[in-house]
């Protein structure tokens, strides 16, 4: 049997379409695998913010993704509105989104991060009942619209094992071999995550 050749349009129509697939958020994901979503932002100070996004069931929340946000200080005059509304506890990448820009993840490490204290805060925020290894991931997230790129945060994201696992990660997201973080990088960044407070 021959194959027949695919005509040029219509190859260059499937990977014009590809490589412009909107990248699916955090909160779409989340909404789309437990059928809801909030946020809600823990603490905020000198350029971090710490947030729970949620689901819920039965009225009760249940933490699915801890993120840390380490701002870039950049003072970017085209983001300052949807900025102003992030500090104000929205979605980052819902907002972006609704102000017309993409998003794009630069992925610095996959990994996984050990919790046996059933006492801390995100164990506890997770309700989950045994020590578990949660999924970590510590990416650049970059704004970009028309001709304009922008970095804007540096993120490290701590899964619950239902939503995220590391394989799970490593499925969605390539890591970027030439910014990959050295073990010497990761251990503030893993400490900002067990650091609560």
């Amino acid at each position: 049997m021959r194959q027949q050749p695919v005509s040029p349009v219509i190859l260059a129509a499937a990977l014009s379409a590809c490589a412009h697939h909107p990248e699916l958020l955090n909160s779409d994901r989340i909404e789309k695998q437990f059928g809801n979503y909030q946020i809600v932002v823990l603490g905020q100070n000198a350029g971090v913010r710490r947030s729970s996004l949620n689901s819920v069931a039965d009225g009760e929340s249940t933490c699915r993704t801890y993120a840390v946000v380490q701002f870039v200080d950049a003072g970017v005059a085209e983001i300052e509105e949807p900025h102003q509304d992030v500090l104000a506890g929205q979605s980052i990448g819902t907002t972006f989104k609704e102000s017309g820009w993409n998003i794009r993840k630069d992925t610095l490490h996959i990994g996984t991060l050990a919790m046996q204290d059933l006492q801390h805060p995100i164990v506890r925020l997770m309700r989950l009942k045994q020590g578990a290894k949660l999924a970590v991931h510590v990416y650049r997230m970059t704004l970009e619209k028309n001709d304009q790129s922008i970095q804007y945060a540096t993120i490290i994201e701590a899964h619950h094992p239902d939503y995220l696992t590391e394989a799970a990660l490593l499925e969605l997201y390539a890591i970027d071999k030439e910014q990959q973080f050295s073990s010497a990088n990761l251990v503030p960044l893993l400490a900002m995550i067990m650091k609560t407070d």
